[in-house]
């Protein structure tokens, strides 16, 4: 089961395209010839709209980067890899694969929004592994395969869109940053305030005999494109834990549906697109100071963004405005 902590930052409104959309679905080139917020270092560029602005600078990453306090270096390779040489990399013969294949013949998660009680583990293929680079257990570390766009929403800051044809279970991007240590979480967060954005996410893992592996990242300062998504009630976008080289998870956004040029990207912050509201969900919905609104649109919409009280305990921000003064 993955858990989410809420992260601060408000959802959108879906916005109307300033040009309009050709019948045929493409995208205007007046959209696609903008910078590259992504500066190379990802297969495809991220383009930005409107024309002349952008978003806040930030150090740009396309993978996880070692914080204050990780347990462990997110770029050192700790698995050992499989020996599928000559034959594919399938269940029972590849060491990679415990249960059954991660993906279809199409690169499509299996059974994606099927129902299923808790997401499924998933492990690809790593450096070490003998298997070619075009095994079928390799999709989300080759990176974006869609053209995206970071764009101003008109109330809620930036958000993030597709402007390609997205089919359901295709794995679209991650949600990267710097892997902190519960410490480094607590500190950060206690130095928000109400109005500031949180882009720091907890994913709790519960494993078989009780334990639960979480692991938090921050992309607020060293980050990808990941961190202009925005949440919503009925999301587009489900987050799996996806490990490669190591134990700690690349967090793999994949489409829940068919997703059409133009589209809003979202997920669920609270990670409960799989799992129901517990008891202690629940409990937090009746506490609604601190909330932020939630203006997502959807019919099931819970009126407030996910929150985590364990961790994130804004302060308001100190009156310095001087005696005498507006």
């Amino acid at each position: 089961m993955v858990g989410g902590l809420c992260r601060g930052r408000t959802c959108l409104r879906t916005v109307k395209w300033p040009f309009g959309m050709a019948a045929s679905g493409e995208v205007p080139e007046a959209l696609m010839e903008r910078p590259d917020v992504a500066r190379g270092l990802e297969n495809l560029p991220v383009s930005v709209w409107p024309s002349g602005a952008g978003p806040e600078p930030f150090q740009y990453t396309p993978d996880h980067v070692a914080g204050p306090g990780a347990d462990i270096d997110p770029t050192q390779i700790t698995f050992p890899g499989c020996v599928c040489l000559r034959t594919p990399c399938l269940p029972g013969t590849c060491s990679c694969l415990r249960h059954e294949r991660n993906y279809d013949d199409n690169l499509c998660l299996r059974d994606i929004g099927s129902g299923a009680k808790y997401a499924e583990p998933v492990f690809e293929c790593n450096a070490l592994c003998q298997c070619s680079e075009h095994c079928r257990n390799r999709v989300v570390q080759r990176g974006l395969h869609f053209h995206l766009q970071v764009f101003k929403t008109d109330h809620k800051g930036w958000g993030l869109r597709t402007l390609d044809f997205i089919p359901k279970g295709r794995f679209v991007c991650e949600y990267a940053g710097e892997v902190l240590g519960v410490s480094e979480v607590q500190r950060r967060i206690q130095l928000q305030t109400v109005h500031d954005s949180n882009y720091i996410i907890a994913i709790r893992e519960h494993v078989y005999n009780g334990q639960v592996i979480e692991t938090f990242v921050d992309p607020a300062y060293v980050g990808n494109i990941g961190r202009f998504l925005n949440h919503s009630c009925e999301p587009n976008l489900l987050m799996i834990p996806v490990r490669i080289d190591s134990m700690v998870p690349k967090l793999a956004l994949f489409a829940t549906k068919d997703i059409l040029p133009g589209e809003e990207l979202s997920y669920d912050y609270s990670g409960r697109f799989l799992n129901p509201a517990d008891s202690e969900d629940k409990e937090r919905l009746e506490n609604n100071k601190l909330r932020k609104p939630c203006y997502c649109g959807a019919k099931s919409c819970a009126a407030f963004l996910p929150y985590d009280s364990s961790l994130y305990c804004p302060l308001e921000k100190p009156n310095t405005r001087e005696e005498g003064k507006v």
